[in-house]
């Protein structure tokens, strides 16, 4: 009888090794949107379905990530302000390299974040992966940006908020993004590529801006190339918006360069810039506390956004 429970037992784990790949769905009381009405444009086969797994052995703020691979219909998800709307709404680009997208570290707990301050989350679950990167960037007129289908993705979120702002309850004047790690480089590129159309019109809202009106990229990355120089594919000029960067010394993924280059190109372009450089705290963090001071920079964005208008500023300066 011990016998047949341990192949019972076997065989319920080899079953667990094999289950079916699982879409990811947001919590109770929220819908996705599809992005798109029909296929997404230049949409690629996937290597395989889109599939949603936790890796309980890495822990990042003691708890694992969500990661979602072999997206192929992207969406975006709408979080509404759980008390006082202050009209402003924030898209996000979680990080995951171009390969996944961490879904609940970069993704919905940013938008638990926002949505206790007052600001619309819209989630963007963008199309991943993508090819690997070309660090030694090729200004040629015919290669193209990293993330093209992403950047195809990120402008019709832009502007699907936008031709929703009325019902969504958003002032269209404060829409802004905010990325980690390949999705801070997704901020970089829409913030800075907004004149051009990646994709062809399909329907009213292409009508709208994709231009943020104001950007947050932390800990981004692709953002310099060997030799230290701005990426070409992020062609920053005065009317990239207002920038907050976040970065670590210690980042060994994307290497605080990445922020210093595009802060210069910032500044030297002369867009309200305001950067924070950390001695600690590595990458991938999210919002998740941790021993590092970096990881109070929640904190730091408010106060920034309420700088340059978006949202007003807190009542007890005092509070964290």
């Amino acid at each position: 009888m011990k016998f047949w429970i341990v192949v019972l037992f076997l065989l319920l784990i080899c079953a667990g090794a094999h289950a079916a790949p699982m879409v990811w769905e947001p919590g109770a009381g929220h819908t996705q949107i599809p992005l798109w009405p029909g296929t997404p444009p230049d949409a690629q086969p996937m290597p395989g379905s889109e599939d949603t797994k936790s890796d309980p052995k890495a822990l990042i703020g003691g708890k694992s990530m969500l990661s979602v691979t072999n997206v192929a219909q992207p969406t975006i998800t709408v979080y509404a302000p759980k008390e006082k709307n202050t009209g402003a709404a924030v898209v996000v680009f979680p990080g995951g390299g171009f390969q996944i997208l961490a879904i609940d570290l970069e993704g919905t707990e940013v938008c638990d974040w926002l949505t206790s301050r007052g600001v619309t989350c819209v989630l963007l679950k963008y199309r991943v992966p993508s090819e690997p990167y070309r660090w030694q960037c090729d200004c040629r007129p015919h290669n193209r940006a990293l993330s093209v289908p992403a950047l195809q993705d990120a402008q019709r979120a832009l502007r699907l908020v936008r031709a929703h702002a009325a019902e969504w309850r958003i002032d269209p004047r404060k829409i802004g993004v905010l990325g980690f790690s390949a999705g801070g480089y997704l901020v970089a590129e829409v913030s800075t590529n907004f004149k051009r159309r990646v994709y062809a019109p399909i329907d009213g809202a292409d009508k709208e801006s994709s231009r943020p009106d104001f950007a947050l990229a932390i800990y981004p990355g692709h953002l310099a190339t060997d030799q230290d120089t701005l990426n070409p594919h992020v062609p920053v000029s005065r009317e990239t918006p207002p920038t907050f960067l976040l970065q670590a010394e210690d980042d060994h993924v994307d290497g605080v360069q990445q922020a210093l280059v595009y802060y210069t190109a910032l500044k030297n372009a002369g867009v309200p810039t305001e950067m924070h450089l950390y001695a600690h705290g590595g990458h991938a963090f999210g919002l998740r506390p941790t021993s590092n001071p970096i990881t109070r920079w929640p904190a730091l964005a408010e106060t920034w956004m309420s700088t340059i208008g978006m949202i007003p500023p807190r009542v007890d300066s005092r509070e964290p």
